[in-house]
Protein backbone atom coordinates (compact mmCIF):
# COMPACT_ATOMS: atom_id res chain seq x y z
CA UNK A 1 0.00 0.00 0.00
CA UNK A 2 2.62 2.65 1.08
CA UNK A 3 2.51 6.14 2.37
CA UNK A 4 2.91 8.39 -0.65
CA UNK A 5 -0.05 6.87 -2.74
CA UNK A 6 -1.81 5.26 0.58
CA UNK A 7 -5.78 5.28 0.60
CA UNK A 8 -5.14 8.61 2.82
CA UNK A 9 -3.68 12.07 2.38
CA UNK A 10 -0.70 12.86 3.51
CA UNK A 11 -2.05 15.86 5.43
CA UNK A 12 -4.54 13.53 7.07
CA UNK A 13 -1.97 10.88 9.28
CA UNK A 14 -0.75 13.23 11.36
CA UNK A 15 -0.40 12.32 15.06
CA UNK A 16 -3.33 14.09 17.13
CA UNK A 17 -2.68 15.46 20.50
CA UNK A 18 -4.44 16.89 23.26
CA UNK A 19 -3.59 20.47 22.89
CA UNK A 20 -1.29 20.21 25.82
CA UNK A 21 2.28 19.75 23.71
CA UNK A 22 5.03 18.33 25.15
CA UNK A 23 8.85 17.92 25.14
CA UNK A 24 8.35 14.24 23.69
CA UNK A 25 5.10 15.40 21.74
CA UNK A 26 6.86 18.34 20.10
CA UNK A 27 9.65 15.98 18.45
CA UNK A 28 6.91 14.12 17.21
CA UNK A 29 5.30 16.25 15.60
CA UNK A 30 8.97 17.44 13.87
CA UNK A 31 10.06 14.07 13.58
CA UNK A 32 6.96 13.49 11.04
CA UNK A 33 6.82 17.00 9.42
CA UNK A 34 10.64 16.16 8.56
CA UNK A 35 9.42 13.03 6.80
CA UNK A 36 6.49 14.42 5.53
CA UNK A 37 8.43 17.31 3.34
CA UNK A 38 10.36 14.78 1.57
CA UNK A 39 7.14 12.45 0.61
CA UNK A 40 5.31 15.47 -0.10
CA UNK A 41 7.95 16.31 -2.74
CA UNK A 42 8.52 13.09 -4.44
CA UNK A 43 4.55 12.86 -4.62
CA UNK A 44 4.47 16.18 -6.34
CA UNK A 45 6.88 15.92 -8.61
CA UNK A 46 5.48 11.87 -8.83
CA UNK A 47 8.76 10.07 -8.96
CA UNK A 48 7.96 7.12 -6.66
CA UNK A 49 9.06 5.36 -9.39
CA UNK A 50 11.66 7.13 -10.11
CA UNK A 51 13.18 6.41 -6.71
CA UNK A 52 17.01 5.23 -6.27
CA UNK A 53 19.35 3.41 -3.75
CA UNK A 54 22.68 5.36 -4.14
CA UNK A 55 24.15 2.12 -3.86
CA UNK A 56 27.64 3.27 -5.37
CA UNK A 57 27.71 5.68 -2.42
CA UNK A 58 26.68 3.50 0.29
CA UNK A 59 29.26 1.12 -1.10
CA UNK A 60 32.03 3.95 -1.48
CA UNK A 61 31.40 5.21 1.76
CA UNK A 62 31.66 1.42 3.77
CA UNK A 63 34.67 0.93 1.67
CA UNK A 64 36.41 4.02 2.38
CA UNK A 65 35.93 3.28 6.22
CA UNK A 66 37.39 -0.40 6.19
CA UNK A 67 40.60 1.86 5.06
CA UNK A 68 40.77 3.94 8.36
CA UNK A 69 38.34 5.80 10.78
CA UNK A 70 38.95 9.47 12.00
CA UNK A 71 39.32 9.97 15.61
CA UNK A 72 36.22 9.92 16.89
CA UNK A 73 35.86 6.17 16.77
CA UNK A 74 37.78 5.71 19.66
CA UNK A 75 34.67 5.84 21.23
CA UNK A 76 33.83 2.19 19.99
CA UNK A 77 37.03 0.86 20.67
CA UNK A 78 35.39 -2.12 22.65
CA UNK A 79 32.96 -2.80 19.48
CA UNK A 80 35.31 -3.09 17.00
CA UNK A 81 33.99 -7.01 15.85
CA UNK A 82 30.62 -5.11 15.46
CA UNK A 83 32.40 -2.48 13.04
CA UNK A 84 33.61 -5.40 10.98
CA UNK A 85 29.96 -7.22 10.86
CA UNK A 86 28.21 -3.74 10.04
CA UNK A 87 30.90 -2.96 7.54
CA UNK A 88 30.93 -6.41 5.36
CA UNK A 89 27.35 -7.09 5.98
CA UNK A 90 26.37 -3.88 4.31
CA UNK A 91 28.99 -4.57 1.43
CA UNK A 92 27.73 -8.17 1.32
CA UNK A 93 24.13 -6.74 0.97
CA UNK A 94 24.55 -4.21 -1.47
CA UNK A 95 26.41 -6.75 -3.98
CA UNK A 96 30.19 -5.92 -3.63
CA UNK A 97 32.62 -8.35 -4.34
CA UNK A 98 34.94 -8.74 -1.07
CA UNK A 99 38.07 -9.56 -2.66
CA UNK A 100 40.69 -11.76 -1.29
CA UNK A 101 42.88 -8.78 0.24
CA UNK A 102 39.78 -7.46 2.38
CA UNK A 103 39.20 -11.40 3.44
CA UNK A 104 42.62 -11.64 4.66
CA UNK A 105 42.80 -8.06 6.45
CA UNK A 106 39.31 -9.18 8.22
CA UNK A 107 40.64 -12.36 9.02
CA UNK A 108 43.75 -10.77 11.02
CA UNK A 109 41.68 -8.07 12.44
CA UNK A 110 38.82 -10.63 13.84
CA UNK A 111 41.91 -13.00 14.98
CA UNK A 112 43.59 -10.53 16.95
CA UNK A 113 40.14 -10.45 19.07
CA UNK A 114 39.81 -14.25 20.16
CA UNK A 115 40.58 -15.65 23.82
CA UNK A 116 42.53 -18.22 24.81
CA UNK A 117 39.65 -19.23 27.46
CA UNK A 118 36.95 -19.10 24.93
CA UNK A 119 34.96 -16.46 22.96
CA UNK A 120 36.05 -12.59 21.14
CA UNK A 121 36.29 -9.32 22.83
CA UNK A 122 35.67 -5.61 21.81
CA UNK A 123 39.91 -5.26 20.78
CA UNK A 124 42.79 -7.05 21.40
CA UNK A 125 43.26 -8.41 25.25
CA UNK A 126 39.80 -7.02 26.42
CA UNK A 127 37.41 -9.74 27.60
CA UNK A 128 35.43 -12.23 25.56
CA UNK A 129 31.39 -10.73 25.80
CA UNK A 130 28.84 -12.28 24.30
CA UNK A 131 27.42 -9.59 21.76
CA UNK A 132 31.08 -8.98 20.01
CA UNK A 133 31.56 -12.37 20.07
CA UNK A 134 28.30 -12.79 17.78
CA UNK A 135 29.30 -10.10 15.36
CA UNK A 136 33.14 -11.27 15.03
CA UNK A 137 31.13 -15.31 14.28
CA UNK A 138 28.88 -13.39 11.60
CA UNK A 139 31.65 -11.33 10.23
CA UNK A 140 34.09 -14.66 9.46
CA UNK A 141 30.85 -16.31 8.15
CA UNK A 142 30.35 -13.49 5.77
CA UNK A 143 34.52 -13.64 4.82
CA UNK A 144 33.07 -17.17 4.48
CA UNK A 145 36.63 -18.95 3.72
CA UNK A 146 38.07 -22.55 5.41
CA UNK A 147 40.48 -19.74 6.70
CA UNK A 148 37.82 -17.78 8.57
CA UNK A 149 36.23 -20.54 9.50
CA UNK A 150 38.96 -22.58 10.92
CA UNK A 151 40.07 -19.78 13.12
CA UNK A 152 37.11 -20.70 15.54
CA UNK A 153 38.23 -22.06 18.78
CA UNK A 154 35.11 -24.32 18.99
CA UNK A 155 35.99 -26.29 21.75
CA UNK A 156 36.76 -23.46 24.07
CA UNK A 157 34.23 -21.26 22.95
CA UNK A 158 31.42 -23.91 23.92
CA UNK A 159 33.01 -23.97 27.40
CA UNK A 160 33.07 -20.40 27.17
CA UNK A 161 29.18 -20.62 26.45
CA UNK A 162 28.54 -22.80 29.31
CA UNK A 163 30.32 -20.25 31.59
CA UNK A 164 27.46 -17.33 30.97
CA UNK A 165 24.68 -19.82 31.07
CA UNK A 166 22.78 -19.19 34.32
CA UNK A 167 20.95 -21.59 36.42
CA UNK A 168 17.26 -20.15 35.48
CA UNK A 169 17.98 -20.43 31.83
CA UNK A 170 19.21 -17.68 30.74
CA UNK A 171 22.96 -15.87 29.87
CA UNK A 172 24.68 -13.39 31.22
CA UNK A 173 26.76 -10.87 28.24
CA UNK A 174 30.33 -11.98 29.89
CA UNK A 175 31.23 -13.68 32.99
CA UNK A 176 30.35 -11.16 35.97
CA UNK A 177 27.98 -9.14 33.51
CA UNK A 178 24.29 -8.47 33.14
CA UNK A 179 21.36 -10.69 32.01
CA UNK A 180 20.47 -9.92 28.86
CA UNK A 181 17.95 -11.75 26.06
CA UNK A 182 20.52 -10.31 23.61
CA UNK A 183 22.98 -12.67 25.57
CA UNK A 184 20.82 -15.39 24.92
CA UNK A 185 20.58 -14.51 21.43
CA UNK A 186 24.13 -13.64 20.69
CA UNK A 187 24.92 -17.20 22.21
CA UNK A 188 22.28 -19.22 20.32
CA UNK A 189 22.89 -17.47 17.10
CA UNK A 190 26.82 -18.68 17.22
CA UNK A 191 26.28 -21.71 18.17
CA UNK A 192 23.79 -22.35 15.64
CA UNK A 193 26.38 -21.54 12.87
CA UNK A 194 29.25 -23.55 14.55
CA UNK A 195 27.31 -26.35 15.52
CA UNK A 196 27.67 -25.74 19.71
CA UNK A 197 23.97 -26.36 20.34
CA UNK A 198 23.07 -29.25 23.02
CA UNK A 199 20.90 -29.82 25.23
CA UNK A 200 23.38 -28.99 28.23
CA UNK A 201 23.22 -25.01 26.01
CA UNK A 202 19.31 -24.82 25.85
CA UNK A 203 18.29 -25.89 29.13
CA UNK A 204 15.53 -24.08 30.35
CA UNK A 205 16.25 -21.38 27.75
CA UNK A 206 12.82 -21.62 26.43
CA UNK A 207 11.23 -21.18 29.72
CA UNK A 208 12.97 -18.27 30.67
CA UNK A 209 12.49 -16.58 27.32
CA UNK A 210 8.21 -17.31 28.06
CA UNK A 211 9.07 -15.13 31.06
CA UNK A 212 10.14 -12.39 29.35
CA UNK A 213 6.86 -12.00 27.25
CA UNK A 214 5.06 -9.05 28.68
CA UNK A 215 1.07 -8.70 29.02
CA UNK A 216 1.12 -6.32 25.43
CA UNK A 217 2.76 -9.15 23.73
CA UNK A 218 6.19 -7.84 23.75
CA UNK A 219 9.33 -9.13 25.01
CA UNK A 220 11.96 -7.39 27.11
CA UNK A 221 15.65 -8.03 28.19
CA UNK A 222 14.57 -10.35 30.94
CA UNK A 223 11.10 -11.10 33.03
CA UNK A 224 9.69 -7.86 33.84
CA UNK A 225 11.22 -5.11 31.58
CA UNK A 226 9.16 -3.15 28.96
CA UNK A 227 9.23 -5.01 25.51
CA UNK A 228 11.35 -3.78 22.67
CA UNK A 229 11.53 -4.41 18.83
CA UNK A 230 15.44 -5.57 19.51
CA UNK A 231 14.76 -7.70 22.40
CA UNK A 232 11.91 -9.00 20.44
CA UNK A 233 13.72 -10.40 17.59
CA UNK A 234 15.93 -11.56 19.97
CA UNK A 235 13.82 -13.49 21.93
CA UNK A 236 11.61 -14.73 19.01
CA UNK A 237 14.83 -15.61 16.84
CA UNK A 238 16.22 -17.46 19.40
CA UNK A 239 12.46 -19.50 20.02
CA UNK A 240 12.56 -20.58 16.74
CA UNK A 241 16.28 -21.65 16.73
CA UNK A 242 15.43 -24.30 19.35
CA UNK A 243 11.79 -24.95 17.98
CA UNK A 244 10.18 -23.67 20.76
CA UNK A 245 8.42 -20.85 19.21
CA UNK A 246 4.87 -22.20 20.30
CA UNK A 247 5.70 -21.48 23.79
CA UNK A 248 5.22 -17.62 23.54
CA UNK A 249 2.00 -16.25 22.88
CA UNK A 250 2.30 -15.14 18.75
CA UNK A 251 -0.52 -13.64 18.16
CA UNK A 252 -0.18 -11.36 20.79
CA UNK A 253 3.60 -10.68 19.36
CA UNK A 254 1.88 -10.23 16.20
CA UNK A 255 -0.43 -7.78 17.38
CA UNK A 256 2.23 -5.56 19.21
CA UNK A 257 4.86 -5.91 16.33
CA UNK A 258 2.29 -4.95 13.65
CA UNK A 259 1.64 -1.94 15.91
CA UNK A 260 5.26 -0.47 15.97
CA UNK A 261 4.89 0.29 12.33
CA UNK A 262 4.50 4.71 12.06
CA UNK A 263 1.71 6.00 10.48
CA UNK A 264 3.33 9.06 8.81
CA UNK A 265 6.76 7.93 8.58
CA UNK A 266 6.47 3.96 7.95
CA UNK A 267 8.96 3.16 9.52
CA UNK A 268 9.09 1.17 12.77
CA UNK A 269 9.66 2.52 16.22
CA UNK A 270 10.98 0.20 18.71
CA UNK A 271 8.67 1.02 21.78
CA UNK A 272 5.11 2.37 21.50
CA UNK A 273 5.27 5.97 22.00
CA UNK A 274 8.79 6.36 20.56
CA UNK A 275 10.27 7.98 17.23
CA UNK A 276 10.77 6.15 14.28
CA UNK A 277 14.29 5.32 13.81
CA UNK A 278 15.78 3.51 10.63
CA UNK A 279 17.55 0.48 12.66
CA UNK A 280 14.26 -1.07 13.68
CA UNK A 281 13.69 -1.43 10.22
CA UNK A 282 15.17 -4.75 10.80
CA UNK A 283 14.73 -5.46 14.22
CA UNK A 284 10.77 -5.32 14.08
CA UNK A 285 10.99 -5.47 10.32
CA UNK A 286 12.86 -8.88 10.42
CA UNK A 287 9.95 -10.25 12.86
CA UNK A 288 7.54 -10.59 10.29
CA UNK A 289 9.23 -13.66 8.13
CA UNK A 290 9.64 -15.44 11.28
CA UNK A 291 6.28 -14.76 12.69
CA UNK A 292 5.00 -15.98 8.60
CA UNK A 293 6.78 -19.15 9.07
CA UNK A 294 5.49 -20.03 12.68
CA UNK A 295 1.97 -19.25 11.76
CA UNK A 296 1.83 -21.17 8.58
CA UNK A 297 3.93 -24.21 10.70
CA UNK A 298 0.40 -23.72 13.01
CA UNK A 299 -1.89 -24.30 10.15
CA UNK A 300 -0.02 -27.03 8.48
CA UNK A 301 0.08 -29.17 12.20
CA UNK A 302 -3.81 -28.52 12.18
CA UNK A 303 -3.98 -30.68 9.08
CA UNK A 304 -4.53 -27.89 6.94
CA UNK A 305 -2.51 -27.78 3.80
CA UNK A 306 -5.01 -28.66 1.58
CA UNK A 307 -7.10 -26.12 1.75
CA UNK A 308 -7.65 -23.70 -1.05
CA UNK A 309 -4.82 -20.61 -0.89
CA UNK A 310 -3.42 -21.86 2.44
CA UNK A 311 0.16 -20.76 1.01
CA UNK A 312 2.30 -18.10 3.56
CA UNK A 313 0.17 -16.16 5.37
CA UNK A 314 2.12 -13.16 6.56
CA UNK A 315 3.42 -10.83 3.32
CA UNK A 316 0.34 -8.00 4.59
CA UNK A 317 1.55 -8.52 8.21
CA UNK A 318 3.14 -5.35 7.46
CA UNK A 319 3.59 -2.62 4.43
CA UNK A 320 6.31 -3.56 3.01
CA UNK A 321 5.65 -0.70 0.47
CA UNK A 322 5.74 1.85 2.93
CA UNK A 323 8.79 0.71 5.19
CA UNK A 324 10.88 1.02 1.50
CA UNK A 325 9.58 4.57 1.21
CA UNK A 326 11.22 5.31 4.23
CA UNK A 327 14.22 3.51 4.02
CA UNK A 328 14.75 4.98 0.50
CA UNK A 329 13.35 8.33 0.55
CA UNK A 330 14.10 9.06 4.09
CA UNK A 331 16.96 7.81 5.65
CA UNK A 332 19.83 7.99 2.53
CA UNK A 333 22.47 10.45 3.35
CA UNK A 334 23.68 12.12 0.10
CA UNK A 335 27.45 11.80 0.56
CA UNK A 336 26.65 7.91 1.70
CA UNK A 337 25.29 5.86 4.80
CA UNK A 338 22.04 5.29 5.91
CA UNK A 339 20.49 7.03 8.69
CA UNK A 340 17.86 6.72 11.74
CA UNK A 341 15.80 9.46 10.37
CA UNK A 342 16.46 12.98 8.62
CA UNK A 343 18.76 15.39 9.34
CA UNK A 344 21.04 12.81 11.48
CA UNK A 345 24.58 11.81 10.09
CA UNK A 346 25.28 8.43 8.55
CA UNK A 347 27.18 5.55 10.85
CA UNK A 348 27.81 2.26 10.47
CA UNK A 349 25.19 0.36 12.46
CA UNK A 350 22.28 2.04 10.82
CA UNK A 351 23.91 1.93 8.02
CA UNK A 352 23.66 -2.06 8.56
CA UNK A 353 20.61 -2.12 9.74
CA UNK A 354 18.57 -0.10 7.28
CA UNK A 355 19.98 -2.25 4.27
CA UNK A 356 19.16 -5.23 6.19
CA UNK A 357 15.54 -4.14 6.67
CA UNK A 358 15.08 -2.77 3.55
CA UNK A 359 16.05 -6.41 2.50
CA UNK A 360 13.41 -8.09 4.95
CA UNK A 361 10.66 -5.37 2.72
CA UNK A 362 12.05 -6.50 -0.68
CA UNK A 363 12.75 -9.71 -0.48
CA UNK A 364 10.58 -12.54 0.60
CA UNK A 365 12.16 -15.60 2.31
CA UNK A 366 10.36 -18.23 3.72
CA UNK A 367 10.97 -21.37 5.55
CA UNK A 368 10.29 -24.64 3.96
CA UNK A 369 7.24 -26.13 6.44
CA UNK A 370 7.05 -29.50 4.36
CA UNK A 371 10.78 -30.01 4.27
CA UNK A 372 10.84 -29.67 8.25
CA UNK A 373 7.86 -31.84 8.67
CA UNK A 374 8.74 -34.78 6.68
CA UNK A 375 11.78 -34.69 7.60
CA UNK A 376 11.52 -34.46 11.41
CA UNK A 377 14.34 -31.85 11.44
CA UNK A 378 15.31 -30.63 15.22
CA UNK A 379 18.98 -29.73 14.50
CA UNK A 380 19.23 -25.90 15.03
CA UNK A 381 21.59 -25.67 11.87
CA UNK A 382 19.14 -28.10 9.67
CA UNK A 383 16.99 -25.42 10.24
CA UNK A 384 18.51 -22.47 9.79
CA UNK A 385 18.66 -24.18 5.86
CA UNK A 386 15.01 -24.35 5.62
CA UNK A 387 15.37 -20.09 4.79
CA UNK A 388 15.01 -19.36 1.19
CA UNK A 389 14.21 -16.67 -1.16
CA UNK A 390 10.81 -16.69 -2.53
CA UNK A 391 11.57 -15.03 -5.62
CA UNK A 392 7.79 -14.92 -6.84
CA UNK A 393 7.07 -12.81 -3.75
CA UNK A 394 9.96 -10.12 -4.74
CA UNK A 395 8.69 -6.59 -3.77
CA UNK A 396 11.02 -3.51 -5.21
CA UNK A 397 9.99 0.26 -5.47
CA UNK A 398 11.26 2.69 -7.59
CA UNK A 399 14.51 1.80 -9.65
CA UNK A 400 14.53 -1.93 -9.82
CA UNK A 401 17.94 -2.27 -9.43
CA UNK A 402 17.24 -1.14 -6.02
CA UNK A 403 16.96 -4.74 -4.67
CA UNK A 404 19.46 -5.96 -2.83
CA UNK A 405 20.30 -9.19 -1.49
CA UNK A 406 18.11 -11.23 0.80
CA UNK A 407 19.08 -11.19 4.24
CA UNK A 408 18.74 -14.54 6.46
CA UNK A 409 16.08 -13.60 9.00
CA UNK A 410 17.05 -15.51 12.08
CA UNK A 411 21.15 -14.85 11.80
CA UNK A 412 21.10 -11.35 9.38
CA UNK A 413 23.69 -12.59 7.10
CA UNK A 414 23.07 -13.05 3.64
CA UNK A 415 21.68 -16.60 2.81
CA UNK A 416 24.34 -18.26 1.03
CA UNK A 417 26.73 -17.35 3.50
CA UNK A 418 24.45 -19.28 5.86
CA UNK A 419 24.42 -22.13 4.19
CA UNK A 420 28.45 -22.17 3.79
CA UNK A 421 29.17 -21.40 7.30
CA UNK A 422 26.73 -24.35 8.65
CA UNK A 423 27.55 -27.06 5.41
CA UNK A 424 30.98 -26.90 6.79
CA UNK A 425 30.98 -27.25 10.66
CA UNK A 426 28.21 -29.93 10.31
CA UNK A 427 29.92 -31.98 7.26
CA UNK A 428 27.47 -35.00 6.63
CA UNK A 429 25.74 -35.24 9.91
CA UNK A 430 23.23 -31.73 8.97
CA UNK A 431 20.18 -34.01 9.51
CA UNK A 432 21.43 -35.00 12.77
CA UNK A 433 21.88 -33.84 16.30
CA UNK A 434 25.51 -32.71 17.45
Amino acid sequence: MGIINGLRPLEELFSRNDGYPTASSTIQANTERSVYELFKEVKDDQTVDQVKLDRDTHIEYVRNSLDGLNRYFVILDASKPWLCYWMFHSLDLLGYEIGSDLIKRGISTISKMQNKTGGFGGGPGQISHAAVTYAAINTLAILGTKEAYDLIDRDNLYKWFLKLKQPDGSFIMHEGGEVDIRGTYCVLSAATLTNLVTPELTAGTAEWIKRCQNFDGGIGGEPGIEGHGGYAFCGLASMEMMGKSDMLDIPLLLHWASSLQMQVEGGFQGRPNKLVDGCYSFWVGALFPVLEAILTRQRYKKNEPDEENLGYVAQSLFDREALQEYILIACQYPRGGLIDKPKRSPDHYHTCYCLSGLSTSQNHVIYDIEEEMEKGVTNPGARSLLWAEDIAGTFVIGDPENLVKATHPIHNITLPQVQKIIEYFYGNNIDSSK
